[in-house]
């Protein structure tokens, strides 16, 4: 499944009950980080075929935990109300659920202090154009199939992960990954959560270059994640 990561505009409106927030899941026309682009009416069908089932999308966390993270990540934290095309992007509106426990304090909070301030959506591309030349694309996708949208940690601005290790990637031999896991080990990780991470990379760099995707995309990554591969990846230059 693919993941498109945007800044997201928390708007708690005032007078408006506890939890409650709206903003945008995807921006027409905005070029992400791995070269995918989204048209206008890419969301249409598949939100027909929510309304049909008279329901949206499930709200997660982090795309569910991802890389890492236990079964309470795969818990929904809220609940979309609402969402619709309009000229910019894909709106949407939400609340957070279970406030009254520790889980759903702490991602309040952090949403309302400005700190969890991303949106992502997790989708299937159905119908798209590869891009020719260096400086279109990679796709541009005009319908697809909505999956979830997750609150996340980052935006499409933050995506420091890419810019670091691309250039380090190139032609990297099989020693070459062992040294970067190592480097991750290092860096704090465990053995098995090394591993994950190093798999994760390799998965999104072979979609980028458009080889066969054989595992998720980086959107939604932790930051402490993103700060270690990055350190990681310098140490082996």
């Amino acid at each position: 499944m693919d993941r498109l990561s945007f800044d997201l505009e928390v708007k708690f409106a005032q007078g408006a009950p506890d939890g409650t927030f709206e903003g945008y899941g995807s921006m027409f026309g905005n070029e992400d980080m791995g070269g995918d682009v989204i048209l206008r009416g890419a969301f249409k069908d598949s939100l027909a075929e929510w309304e049909k089932k008279g329901k949206l999308p499930k709200m997660l966390l982090q795309h569910g935990g991802m890389f890492f993270g236990g079964a309470e990540d795969s818990v929904p934290i809220g609940k979309w109300t609402a969402m619709k095309e309009d000229s910019k992007g894909l709106r949407v509106e939400g609340k957070l659920i279970a406030l009254d426990t520790d889980r759903g304090k702490s991602i309040y909070a952090a949403m309302k202090e400005g700190e969890l301030d991303g949106l992502s959506i997790g989708y299937r591309a159905k119908k798209f154009s590869l891009g020719t030349k260096p400086a279109e694309p990679y796709r541009t996708i005009e319908t697809l199939d909505l999956k979830e949208v997750s609150v996340v940690l980052f935006g499409m601005n933050e995506r420091a992960l890419v810019t670091n290790v691309k250039s380090l990637i190139g032609g990297m031999a099989a020693q070459d990954w062992r040294d970067l896991e190592a480097a991750l080990r290092d860096e704090g990780l465990s053995r098995a959560d090394a591993t994950k991470a190093v798999s994760g990379l390799k998965a999104w760099l072979q979609r980028d270059a458009g080889e066969p995707e054989t595992g998720p995309r980086d959107e939604g990554l932790p930051a402490e994640l993103i700060a270690s591969i990055n350190r990681a990846a310098a140490a082996l230059r």
